[in-house]
This record gives structure tokens, sequence and C-alpha cells, in this order.
């Protein structure tokens, strides 16, 4: 069998068609870089219908290559947090708020959770800007029309591709609002937001499968019989895609953004292990949760440096970092988007220290990447308190497969750690599809991993 598996992702929408083993097939992507609307008050937004647009000129690409003709099973990565406010008809009242959105406020008179701990250790989240206590009451605000109810990003594209689109279990525990031992809504958190039930996505059941509206099974009538998996939390699926499933070994993404993760076998019911006070907590299945900490910056601070300081291309650029140290670097923050959660610091809290006029544009490169670095070697160290141990790290996305400088800059910040490279760029897409099949337990031994000073894969 062969697997259709989507990313639904920030800067680009893609599709890839999997073996049955979840490795990408020789070809068989196709991609489409999404529109997203950024300026310095906060704004970080995308356009429903121009995304689902996105989606399915991707699917016409696949089609028209022949490469959904044997497409048993479709499954989706899609960023958390996201939402968009609908109106009766279904249709966007308004573009969709993804995580790098820091707009969102608590209205005035507004107060929060009674006891922050408790609602913080049961839902993983924070009265924050970030989830949807918060997002709901501003986006009432902000809309001029009557909303009927909120989506997610993947909610509103999959809801117009099936018969039905219910939100996920991983999906549902991105927002904020999920008790994460119970799978249902917390009543709290819905206060918090001033949702009534009927506004909020209904969850869905335990083995759901969606299907193609007719109108979208005539046009790739190859999908027509191939059900579709929940959608899968892309952090959660970029853990089980690069094999860090157990809690030795932690998982570093950097594509767009950057997190540090953990997956824990926690079944749905069963009481969930205290939850430092800087991370965060949602869940992978109903049977894993994926503890962490996320940040606003990743390769989107080499496409900004890429576009204002005017580097060296390519082998070029690979040279001149050879020739930094990975250890080094300019003070820096790298906050140029704000913080994820729990922080509070707004867009354009970035700064560059200790300039000088023989400071060089890769000098200021390699100062962001090493910033990163130290973030995430500070949360990893708080993550391994959950586990009373060190673990291994495996560093994976997009951008670590584009710049060894990177990856050795992670190995010398995360030292005296073991720390591996996943060597495919499409670590979401796979550990969705593995996540669908019910094979989160072979993922370690599928993921493509090797040494940090190994060459990038062809792949």
């Amino acid at each position: 069998m062969n697997i259709l598996a989507l990313d639904l992702g920030t800067s680009s929408v893609r599709g890839l068609v999997l073996d049955a083993d979840a490795r990408p097939l020789p070809g068989a992507l196709a991609r489409r870089r999404v529109s997203l609307v950024v300026h310095d008050d906060g704004t970080g937004t995308l356009d429903g219908p121009g995304y689902l647009a996105c989606l399915t000129d991707c699917l016409d690409e696949l089609a028209a290559g022949g490469y959904l003709r044997d497409v048993s099973l479709v499954a989706t990565s899609a960023q958390w947090h996201s939402v968009v406010p609908l109106g009766a008809d279904g249709a966007p009242l308004g573009p969709v708020l993804t995580w790098l959105d820091t707009r969102p406020e608590a209205l005035p008179g507004a107060t929060g959770p009674a006891d922050p701990d408790a609602f913080h250790q049961r839902t993983g989240a924070w009265w924050h800007r970030c989830y949807w206590s918060v997002r709901l009451p501003w986006l009432r605000e902000q809309t001029g029309t009557r909303i009927a109810r909120f989506a997610g990003l993947a909610e509103y594209v999959l809801g117009e591709l099936l018969d039905s689109a219910p939100m996920s279990i991983s999906q549902a525990s991105g927002t904020g609002l999920l008790d994460l031992r119970t799978l249902t809504w917390d009543a709290e958190a819905c206060a918090l937001a001033g949702s009534r039930p009927d506004e909020l996505p209904e969850l869905a059941p335990t083995r759901w499968r969606g299907r193609l509206r007719p109108a979208y099974a005539r046009r790739w009538p190859q999908l027509t019989d191939a059900p579709w998996a929940c959608p899968v939390g892309d952090g959660a699926a970029s853990n089980v895609g690069s094999g860090c499933v157990e809690p030795d070994r932690a998982a570093v993404t950097v594509g767009t953004s950057a997190a540090v993760r953990l997956v824990q076998r926690v079944p749905a019911g069963e009481e969930l292990p205290a939850l430092p006070e800087a991370l965060w907590r949602y869940r992978v299945d109903r049977d894993h949760v994926v503890t962490g900490a996320a940040y606003s910056s990743g390769g989107n601070l080499f496409a900004w440096a890429d576009r204002e300081l005017r580097l060296p291309a390519g082998a070029e650029l690979d040279a001149a970092l050879s020739r930094l140290p990975p250890d080094g670097g300019l003070p820096v923050n790298v906050r140029f988007g704000g913080d994820r959660p729990p922080g509070l610091l707004p867009a354009g809290s970035g700064e560059l220290r200790g300039l000088s006029f023989g400071t060089t544009a890769v000098e200021i490169l390699a100062g962001l990447m090493r910033g990163l670095c130290d973030l995430v070697a500070g949360d990893l160290a708080v993550l391994e308190s959950t586990v009373d141990k060190p673990v291994e790290v495996v560093l994976g996305g997009g951008a670590m497969t584009a710049s060894p400088w990177w990856r050795a800059a992670f190995a010398a910040a995360l030292a005296p750690r073991a720390v591996w490279h996943g060597r495919d760029p499409e670590v979401g897409a796979s550990g969705a599809a593995l996540i669908a099949l019910g094979r989160i337990g072979d993922a370690t031994r599928l993921a493509d991993i090797g040494r940090t000073d190994e060459t990038a894969s062809p792949s």
C-alpha cells in the first residue's frame, strides 16, 4: 500500500506519497508556497481559501504524475494553534490566525484561571495569546459579523474536501481548551474562551476516517475509496518521524520555527506526569503525550538573513560558515517574531549586539543560528528533569537537512549528549503516516538517522 501524506505548514503546503514504511517515493512530492501575511504589529495570518487552492494544486500535480494510483490511506500533519472564524455557511469571516500571530490579548476586565498551575497541569497550556482561551474572545471583538463557529486550519481545509472533518485529539490539544486526561473540552478553559459547545469543533471519535466529497472524488478518482485519518499536530508528527517516541530520546526540529520535544506513553484516563512551569504538553494521540518548548524563530531566521544581508549562496556560504567555530558567534536575541508561550515578548523583540565595522553577514547569520541553539539547550535541561536522566537528541526538519554548520552548532551546544541527525527533511509527513497506520512503535527502527557530521542525504 502507499500513503498520501499532507503537510499543512506555515510557509508551504506539501503532498507526498510514501511507501508502506512511510518512506517517500522518488519524485512523488508536490509543494506550493503559501502567502503568510506578517506585519510589525504582530500579524501572522493565512488566507483560508487561498491555502485550500494550494493544497488542491498539489493533489492535481500528484494525480497528473500518476502518483495517486495506489494510495490506500491519507494522513495529515498540520500546524497547531491556528484558528479561523466561520459564518453560518461555513465560509471564513477573516484570515486564519497562525501560531505566529501575537496580536490577541485578553479583553479589558477579563481574568485568568482560578488556579493557574492546576489549569496548566490539566490542559498543558496557559491563559495566553497563543491559545483559544484568549484568541476566541479577541476574534469576536475584531470580527464585524456574528461568528457561527471556530475551526483550525486543518478542520477548515478538510471540511471543504471531506464528508466531515471533526477535530482530532491531537489538534484539539493545541487549542489549550482540552483536558489532556479525559480528552474532553475543559469547562474552565471554555468559560475563559466564552464558547458554547456548538461554537467549537466536534471532537473526532476513536478510529475516525473521512472520505472525499463527491465533487473531489470525481476530480481525483484514485482517492475515491481512500480513507483519511485524523490530522496530527505538526510537532507530534515530527517527533514520530524523527524516531523520538521514547522518553530517552528528544527531537529538536527546525522548520519555519523550532521546538524541542519528548514523547511519553500516557493513555487517556491515566494520571499525567507533573509538568514543569516552563513547558507545554499536547497529545500525539489517545495513548501518547508530547512535552516541550517552542520558538517563533527557526528557518525563518535564515530566510530573513538571506533576504536582508546579501549572503553568499550555496557552496560559498557553506565554505564561509565552515571557517567559523560552531560554539562561537555574536550575542543575539532571536525572538524576532516574539515569544511562544509561556513568554509574552511581542514581535520585534530580536536583537543583534557586539557589531563592529568588521562584522560580516556570515558572522551575523552564525550568531543567529547559535542563539537558537542556546535557547534549545536551556529548555532541554528542563525537559530532562521530567524523566530524571539525560537524553539523546535527534535533529530534524528542513533547516537541519540543509545546514551542516547548524547541525554542528547544535551538537556543540547540546554536548555531552549524543546528538544525531534525521536525514529525512519530511519528518512531519512520515510521522503522520506512521501514526495513521498505528505504527508509532516502529518509528525508532524506521527513522533514517546518522551522525551530525554526515553530509545531507540526497532525499
